[in-house]
């Protein structure tokens, strides 16, 4: 426990330190600081390449208190003026144009189903329809004229064009 006390403390001295360097700084300059896990796990900070170490990152901090990355484009001021997407943009964008692709395809089938419910209508002959029981139930022509004017507006809605 003691040793994890430690080094959340050296931690916090090295950070403070870097920012009153920060503050020291002219317009012109910056400061490089190497971070680096240390043999038994602890995180380092230092001015200088460390010569043993594992997964060794380099930061640089601008004069003005931000932290170069090097993700970051050079001449952009702000991070947040990037035009590249966050990961959780790009999460919701996908999420989107899969929902979209689902919705349109629904309406493709739904479209499909109408257009020969129509024909079915159209060619003549007897039209039936199962009720409550199970019965067929057989339509006259006016029930047909009917039914054949609910599916050709429906089709316009779900179609975007009138069908014969």
């Amino acid at each position: 426990m003691a040793y994890a006390s430690k080094i959340h403390t050296a931690v916090k001295l090295l950070t403070s330190t870097a920012c009153m360097l920060m503050l020291s700084m002219n317009a012109s300059q910056a400061i490089q600081v190497y971070k680096s896990i240390g043999a038994h796990g602890e995180v380092k900070y230092s001015q200088h390449a460390p010569q043993v170490g594992k997964n060794i990152e380099l930061i640089e901090f601008r004069s003005d208190g931000r932290q170069n990355n090097a993700g970051q484009l050079a001449g952009k001021t702000d991070a947040s003026q990037s035009n590249a997407p966050s990961a959780e943009e790009q999460r919701v964008a996908a999420l989107e144009t899969r929902i979209k692709e689902q919705e349109a395809q629904a309406n493709a089938q739904r479209c499909q189903s109408l257009r020969n419910n129509l024909t079915n209508l159209n060619v003549g002959g007897r039209i039936y329809e199962m009720d409550a029981s199970g019965k067929r139930q057989y339509l006259d022509g006016r029930e047909i004229e009917l039914k054949r004017e609910r599916v050709q507006q429906a089709i316009s809605q779900y179609c975007g064009n009138a069908a014969t």
